[in-house]
């Protein structure tokens, strides 16, 4: 089993360096099958892990690589913990990353950066899976700054243009902040426990859990706490949630496939692993629980508020993403993480989706990407619509597809939950629902129906893309559909994820051990939604949309001018870019200048260095004068001199 999981994480790396290195031999050809064979190799293998430890008797593999370096009783080690929980995530990232890999061939065929951008993917993949599959924190923060660079990399992928390297950069900046707070948490926990191992961490945990550390002035917190609060600061960064999101719709600027393989399955969503991993840390502190509710809950609707007012296809979907994100987010806060991650797994389907389906119309219209120069491509590219189609559907939650049963029961298992901020949590969520439809089926109907809004060159060029590109979006279209009828019972309403111990939930009476055991099959559960608002919400969001812009879209000016200050608040992404750019970024810049104005021209240089030059300057230049060079004045001086050392012994002797 070590060779298997040694090969499953070294073999896109393998990959990587080929195609990278050795790029003038293979060619592209071999850049592309290089890195798919090996990730379809680490596909194939993970399935076959996840089957043996689902039906095939495999207990969880954990064992250590090699120990890196000892301090004290503290180990460094590399080493990998292959549970259930990281099997599914094992399986989503490979296929999601195959997809892509695939797809890549005939969106990036005529970029000269075709090898690199091969090379770049598969080292993503790399180090994704060491992130998920590490036993361990270092491992874990290695893997995770490895994904920051490669993102970073990708993002600025097409560097000539100023404004990719701006997104890579900022993206690059941001995720440092919460990478400040994951390596605080972590360090809080190693000086705690003297380990970074999860079982060893997770044993001292329950051993000692209230646990308290001195901070400000010797306030004691409850150890737990700290470490969550500044270990979900991490999670904040990687996965966007408000206010280190900033960096995700930026990073659109990146080829179409990276922001399938970033917003989908990988990057974004090792926020979301690492609260779930650390579930026996995070179940000992309320407080920190109720922030993550609390932060999700406020992503979800307020990143699909703005998502209405763009029209950037892809900038549409990344705010998805954002508000997508907040869903799994709030799940984990109210301790259903059987549902984030499920909601984690769907998502990285039909997300990937939309996001091809998405480079496949901005291939065919020339690498245009403004939904207001589309319209009525329905009949020109009827694969690529019906594939989307069936992605949006899976999106706004239609019942039947994967994302209804993931969002609906992260929605119902904060409803079940007691407390104010769950109160205010769920009625978000559901707000949340509205929202989605109607920014979902705005960019459908735009994009797809209604008149044609095509410059006369796409139009006489305009096709569906070829089978490298149509044939991902099928194979990810099949799991958008149908994967959650026959998963959902086992991972959210089972006990997928609590057998192995890969989750632990301390509480008996959550929201989601509530509808577990009310849960009567998957056509129960949709049964079910008949008697909840979530689906008439998004009925209401998709009748709303098609009202706006295919039904009576005259309708839309008189009805949305009231809003038009709400809209340029939203278009204005709530100034959190202003506050970041010109407010923290620009306020350091302005207290750097005046540092160097006044602190090191004036005070350093001025008075202190130079300052002190001219003072000695202006003593020596006084002293000179008592240097005549007259005989008569030193016999002078000599006199007054000798007289003064007189009268102190006299003195001296008269008062002795």
């Amino acid at each position: 089993m070590e060779t298997v999981l040694y090969a499953i994480v070294l073999l896109p790396l393998l990959a990587s360096a080929i195609a990278g290195l050795a790029g003038p031999w293979v060619g592209r050809a071999g850049a592309h099958w290089v890195t798919i064979l090996a990730v379809g190799i680490s596909f194939g293998l993970s399935l076959w892990v996840l089957y043996g430890l689902v039906w095939g008797g495999l207990e969880p593999v954990e064992f250590t690589a090699y120990t890196w370096l000892s301090v004290g009783d503290l180990g460094l080690e590399i080493g990998f913990l292959v549970d259930r929980l990281t099997a599914l995530l094992m399986v989503t990232v490979t296929f999601v990353a195959l997809m892509v890999h695939i797809y890549t061939i005939g969106y990036m065929h005529d970029d000269p950066g075709y090898q690199r951008f091969f090379s770049y993917i598969a080292l993503f993949t790399f180090a994704m899976l060491t992130l998920v599959m590490a036993n361990n924190l270092l491992q874990l923060f290695f893997a995770w700054e490895a994904v920051g660079l490669v993102s970073y990399l990708l993002i600025g992928f097409w560097f000539t243009r100023e404004s990719a390297i701006f997104a890579n950069l900022k993206a690059f900046l941001v995720n440092r902040v919460g990478d400040l707070g994951l390596l605080l948490g972590i360090a809080v926990l190693a000086g705690a426990f003297g380990t970074l191992h999860y079982g060893e961490l997770f044993a001292a945990v329950q051993a000692d859990p209230e646990r308290t550390v001195s901070l400000f002035a010797a306030t004691e917190w409850r150890l737990a706490t700290v470490a969550g609060l500044l270990i979900f600061v991490g999670c904040m960064g990687k996965s966007a949630q408000v206010p280190l999101h900033v960096w995700l719709p930026d990073s659109m600027e990146g080829p179409t496939p990276i922001s399938a393989l970033i917003h989908a399955a990988t990057m974004v969503t090792a926020g979301i692993f690492l609260v779930a991993r650390l579930s026996p840390l995070f179940e000992h502190s309320t407080v920190a629980l109720t922030v993550v509710l609390i932060v999700g809950a406020l992503t979800a609707f307020s990143m699909g508020l703005i998502g209405l007012v763009q029209n950037d296809i892809k900038r549409v979907i990344a705010y998805s993403t954002l508000s997508q994100l907040g869903y799994m987010v709030a799940a984990l806060g109210v301790s259903a993480y059987a549902a984030g991650v499920f909601h984690l797994f769907t998502h990285a389907f039909f997300k990937a989706l939309l996001f091809l389906a998405a480079g496949s119309v901005i291939i065919a219209l020339h690498h245009e990407q403004d939904m207001r120069r589309m319209g009525g491509l329905a009949k020109y590219m009827p694969v690529t619509y019906a594939t989307m189609l069936l992605a949006t559907l899976a999106l706004i939650g239609a019942p039947g597809f994967s994302g209804f049963f993931s969002k609906d029961a992260i929605i119902e298992a904060v409803a079940h939950t007691s407390g104010p901020w769950a109160s205010l949590a769920y009625w978000l969520l559901l707000l949340g629902v509205f929202v989605t439809a109607l920014y979902s089926f705005r960019m459908l109907f735009l994009v797809f129906h209604g008149r044609e809004r095509l410059d006369e060159h796409a139009r006489a060029h305009l096709h569906e893309s070829p089978l490298v590109v149509t044939v991902p979006l099928v194979l990810l279209a099949v799991p958008s559909v149908f994967i959650a009828l026959f998963t959902f019972g086992p991972v959210v309403m089972g006990d997928f994820l609590h057998t192995d111990g890969a989750i632990r939930v301390l509480a008996e009476d959550t929201g989601l051990q509530y509808l577990a055991a009310h849960y009567h099959g998957v056509l129960g559960f949709m049964g079910h939604a008949l008697q909840t608002p979530t689906l008439y919400l998004a009925l209401a969001g998709v009748l709303v949309a098609w009202l706006l812009y295919l039904g009576r879209p005259q309708l839309r000016a008189p009805l949305t001018a009231p809003l038009r200050p709400l809209q340029r608040v939203l278009e204005h992404g709530y100034g959190f870019d202003w506050l970041f750019i010109r407010g923290f970024t620009g306020g350091g810049r302005a207290f750097a200048r005046l540092l160097a104005r006044f602190g090191e021209r004036w005070l350093i240089d001025g008075a202190l260095v130079n300052g002190m030059a001219r003072s000695i300057g202006r003593i020596a230049a006084g002293a000179r004068y008592s240097q005549t060079g007259l005989l008569y004045h030193y016999a002078f001086v000599m006199v007054l001199g000798l007289l003064l050392l007189i009268t102190l012994f006299v003195l001296r002797t008269l008062f002795a």
